[in-house]
């Protein structure tokens, strides 16, 4: 190679590494900008239907049918790329079509005493047009994160992202709260205001996905795994067993995901104000801890994180029966927050490990469609036992007993199978939690700051 010609590879490699810097810059404000959207929008979904008398089957239909329906199609996610040419601009026009979804799902209120089924089936055009994509983002962002910085890069993106929720749910929660207490249609003034905050901020972030940079990407038919290959050659164990784990905890997790917030809303009485404060404290926590539990990736791995996670995360559902004052509750948001920071990150850095750039689309398909069917059949079975809980005080209660049953079950079972992939070090489940909590300074000092609110909420 000449001199000229090495200089015009240099040249070539740092314009591509600053256009990489430069995407993944704009990877942390698209995804805040989509988080705004959650906290606006989808994150208000269940209340909105319970606004307009949806019953307990449409509200657990509701909470997991979309999803699984997005994660099912998920499973065509090669084919699709094929189709677009490219995976930035599928991704860019599944986001632009779920941000339009909010204009029908906001004019539902208007189609009579079928209103809840039509929410259902916008809702399901929403969750498509927004997960289907998911693998090829996926793909996306894998080829432009280098591996030993993918905990670390994916903590502060997720801080960032989680910090846009909290404040776009809080305020959410606050608008509402300006129109609780008049007519049914006073309070559809507000839906519709927070759900046209939720698409302006998804279509603006459509707007830094077009600008993000794409890799060469080609789809190789010979590199992606069929279906009995993958349930069948050892080749996958690794991965077969995370996607089973994962689906197994999904399906405890939606026995009792969809009802925390009919639980609240309901059972408990809480105003939109009160609601958005307890769900928002876990995703203040999450913001906290993301980082840390970033770190704690990188070095001691993402299956020692996982596995620390999914053995405590069965708690979250169980500590519900015990109080239903709002102090409580915000305790227990903390500890859910804290865990669930961990066991995200844990689980898209171990994807990101155990599967090649060539295979990955199709390896998260297959999650995804394992996901789907354990969504819906979640949910399902968690809209039988609450209709037919004669156990405790609220029929919601039993299902979140079972919820924690369950998903202690699938980390016991599942867990030791995993293996990590890459070398790191080792260290013990103890001294793991402990120094990552030490590692939050803030986290102690949380719980002291919510009386100011709680004492309020409380009388």
């Amino acid at each position: 190679m000449t001199g000229s010609e090495l200089d015009e590879s240099t040249n070539i490699d740092r314009r591509k590494d600053y256009r990489v810097r430069k995407s993944l810059r704009y990877s942390v404000t698209e995804g805040a900008l989509a988080a705004a959207m959650v906290g606006f929008g989808e994150s208000f979904f269940v209340a909105y239907a319970l606004l307009l008398r949806a019953s307990t089957l449409q509200v657990g239909l509701l909470s997991a049918l979309p999803q699984a329906l997005g994660a099912l199609l998920q499973f065509f996610s090669n084919d699709l790329i094929r189709l677009f040419g490219s995976r930035r601009r599928f991704v860019v026009s599944g986001a632009l079509l779920q941000a339009l979804m909010y204009l029908p799902v906001a004019l539902v209120f208007f189609f009579g005493q079928f209103r809840v089924w039509h929410l259902l089936l916008f809702t399901c055009f929403y969750f498509a047009f927004g997960m289907m994509v998911n693998p090829a983002w996926n793909s996306w962002m894998g080829d432009l994160v280098v591996e030993n910085r993918r905990g670390a890069y994916f903590g502060r993106r997720s801080k960032v992202t989680s910090t846009a929720a909290f404040l776009s749910l809080i305020a959410g929660g606050w608008l509402l709260g300006r129109f609780e207490g008049g007519s049914m249609e006073m309070q559809y003034q507000g839906f519709v205001l927070i759900f046209l905050l939720a698409l302006a901020c998804r279509l603006i972030s459509v707007l830094f996905l077009k600008r993000q940079f794409e890799p060469a990407y080609r789809v190789s038919k010979e590199a992606q795994p069929g279906f009995l290959k993958f349930l069948k050659n050892p080749e996958f164990g690794n991965y077969r067993s995370f996607v089973l784990y994962l689906g197994f905890m999904n399906f405890a997790v939606f026995i009792s995901g969809p009802f925390f917030t009919p639980y609240m809303l309901h059972d408990l009485k809480m105003d939109y104000f009160t609601f958005t404060l307890v769900n928002g404290t876990s995703i203040l926590v999450k913001v906290l801890s993301l980082p840390v539990w970033g770190r704690a990736v990188d070095r001691f791995g993402a299956r020692r994180v996982m596995s620390l996670a999914g053995y405590l995360m069965p708690l979250v559902p169980v500590l519900w029966l015990f109080s239903g004052k709002v102090s409580w509750l915000i305790g227990v948001q903390i500890y859910s927050g804290f865990i669930w920071a961990a066991f995200e990150i844990a689980t898209v850095s171990f994807i990101f490990d155990v599967t090649s750039p060539e295979k990955r689309v199709t390896g998260m398909a297959y999650y995804n469609m394992f996901s789907g069917i354990a969504l819906i059949s979640g949910a399902l079975a968690g809209s039988l036992i609450v209709r037919f809980d004669v156990l405790f005080p609220s029929t919601y209660m039993l299902a979140f007993l079972v919820s924690g049953l369950l998903r202690f079950g699938a980390s016991v079972l599942f867990l030791p199978r995993l293996s990590e992939v890459r070398p790191v070090e080792a260290i013990g489940y103890p001294t793991l939690f402990f120094k990552v909590v030490f590692s939050v300074p803030t986290i102690s000092l949380l719980y002291e700051l919510i009386p100011f609110q709680r004492r309020e909420l409380d009388e």
